[in-house]
């Protein structure tokens, strides 16, 4: 298959169809191995749901999730050379990874159907908007990531109701939703403003009053191993970190969505329960997440003073793996 520079046309394979002047390609193939889903199931659920999801992903440095025949899925943070003209980006140097990356802007239907057709399943906007100098960080979030086993989404749903009670009683409030995976994130949105070091301070503050209030069932541990079977309340998603979007779907089997439910339905619900084949009749033409998002709330000074004294946990691990790997050599 190829494709002329700046024109998204597909050469060499003909189009199954074309929407909003996108030619879309292979759609009766399998998306991915074990997905029970086709190409155009995904096309089909995106295109369904592009007022929910593009609302979400408006003005974000978008990454993605694709899928090729043959080959494991990949993570695509550069906006390829041979995509079309029209859709937007944006350019910064990505200090983790010590680079000039260029980010697509997913603004409108015609982009979302392109990197539909590029096999992208799964979307991770930032959690700001524009370049990251600008500080307009939109939403504190806290990523619940239960153990493996049985009953591990039950295990995220418990912790999702004790980060519930930290907010409450922080004076904030979030929405929340399944990871499309097999845990929860709930999203606290933000007053416009907030420096990106003391947003991070007060998720971390958030992630251990939460902690504290249920230690035998959360942790906020960053090393797998110390986390002895309990759900992990990880606060790093902060600065310039990535949160899989609402509605977007997984690259897992049956092609589950991530998907909004209200706080009083969570524990009566299963990721299973969302699919790019269920979720459009569930919404019913709403727009569950934008209707259940609370209005952006300023965060307390004693919250960010009191993560301010927490350690990073991604710098703490690091130290403390090295300091285990110096006591093994020293046995």
């Amino acid at each position: 298959m190829t494709v002329r520079p700046g024109t998204g046309i597909v050469g060499r394979v003909a189009a199954d169809e074309t929407r909003d002047g996108v030619a879309l390609t292979n759609l009766d193939q399998p998306l991915f191995d074990g997905a029970g889903a086709t190409k155009r199931d995904l096309v089909d659920y995106l295109d369904a749901v592009r007022d929910r999801i593009l609302p979400v992903l408006r003005g974000r440095p978008l990454s993605v999730m694709r899928v090729r025949p043959g080959q494991e899925p990949f993570v695509q943070k550069n906006l390829p050379k041979y995509a079309p003209g029209w859709i937007g980006s944006v350019s910064y140097w990505a200090e983790a990874s010590r680079r000039q990356v260029t980010y697509a802007l997913c603004d409108d239907r015609r982009t979302l159907l392109w990197f539909a057709n590029q096999r992208a399943v799964e979307y991770h906007p930032a959690l700001f908007t524009g370049d990251p100098a600008e500080h307009h960080v939109t939403h504190l979030v806290l990523d619940l990531d239960p153990p493996e086993g049985d009953g591990s989404f039950e295990s995220a749903v418990r912790a999702a109701f004790l980060v519930r009670r930290a907010l409450d009683e922080a004076g904030l409030a979030g929405a929340v939703k399944t990871s499309g995976a097999k845990g929860v994130h709930v999203f606290v949105p933000v007053e416009a403003g907030i420096a990106p070091d003391d947003l991070a301070a007060a998720t971390r503050a958030l992630a251990a009053r939460a902690e504290r209030l249920d230690p035998a069932l959360a942790t906020t541990a960053f090393i797998r191993d110390d986390r002895a079977g309990k759900v992990f309340i990880d606060s790093t998603r902060a600065g310039g970190a990535t949160v899989v979007a609402a509605y977007s779907p997984r690259i897992r089997p049956g092609v589950p969505v991530s998907f909004p439910v209200s706080w009083d339905d969570l524990d009566q619900v299963a990721p299973g329960d969302f699919t790019v084949r269920t979720a459009p009749g569930l919404l019913a033409g709403t727009d569950p997440w934008a209707r259940r998002m609370p209005e952006p709330r300023r965060l307390p000074g004693d919250l960010v003073d009191e993560g301010h004294t927490i350690p990073v946990a991604r710098v703490q691990a690091m130290h403390e793996g090295k300091r285990r790997a110096r006591a093994r050599r020293a046995e």
